[in-house]
């Protein structure tokens, strides 16, 4: 069951048929009151948070979800019309899975769905430990990395970060995210660092240094070529 909030009758409408026809259950809800009131009865395997809400707004929502126990762990998909780096940095940082800028395809909406809830399955790293992007291949359980078949020495940050990027495609993280995920408390200090492990990161992948994108004003993105 996925649970949609968004005050718009016809894009909420459309977003149903949509993930519906992929096999999903939906519901929708045109405010924050009538989500949480449902929350209580049923638990959605995903939520669909606008930000833009009349009342109390999808930030607002984003924070009591991930504050309450029984909802901190379920995954949440913002979306927005205003496509500001403000509120993609703010959604990541209060706990966003991902989020998606309006107006989005419908196509785009249910891959993004799909992606998120496969990186939240339990059994997704425990099946299949090796990850493959473009020419780049990551054995999770030896801790290796080749690029068409060549060996990559690494840092363990280097291998931190390349591991978070294909385990997110197409997922921008912005520097503090990084830092948080990556150096944890190990690390007090500016966001430069990120920028330099992530230069040397590129320089070892070589052409596939390509895939790690600059988000200019935010972060960083994986992509295949």
């Amino acid at each position: 069951m996925i649970f949609c909030v968004e005050d718009d009758e016809a894009a909420g409408n459309l977003a149903a048929y949509a993930l519906e026809s992929a096999g999903f259950h939906v519901r929708i809800f045109g405010n924050g009151k009538e989500f949480f009131e449902a929350v209580k009865t049923e638990r959605p395997e995903l939520i669909l948070l606008d930000i833009m809400l009349p009342g109390e707004d999808g930030i607002s929502i984003l924070k009591k979800i991930r504050s309450e126990q029984t909802t901190r762990d379920i995954p949440v998909i913002m979306t927005t019309a205003k496509g500001t780096e403000f509120d993609k940095v703010t959604g990541l940082d209060l706990g966003a899975d991902d989020y998606l800028v309006k107006p989005f395809g419908m196509l785009e909406m249910v891959s993004r769905v799909r992606a998120v809830l496969r990186r939240m399955s339990p059994q997704e790293s425990k099946n299949d430990e090796i990850l493959r992007l473009g020419p780049v291949e990551m054995n999770e359980a030896a801790h290796t990395v080749k690029v068409d078949d060549r060996s990559l020495e690494l840092t363990l940050k280097e291998y931190s970060l390349l591991e978070l990027f294909m385990n997110n495609p197409d997922r921008v993280f912005d520097r503090e995210t990084l830092l948080m995920k990556i150096w944890k408390n190990d690390y007090f200090g500016d966001t430069r660092t990120v920028d330099v492990h992530v230069g040397t990161l590129r320089a070892k992948l070589g052409k596939a240094g390509d895939m790690i994108q600059t988000v200019r004003g935010v972060g960083y993105k994986l992509v295949t070529l």
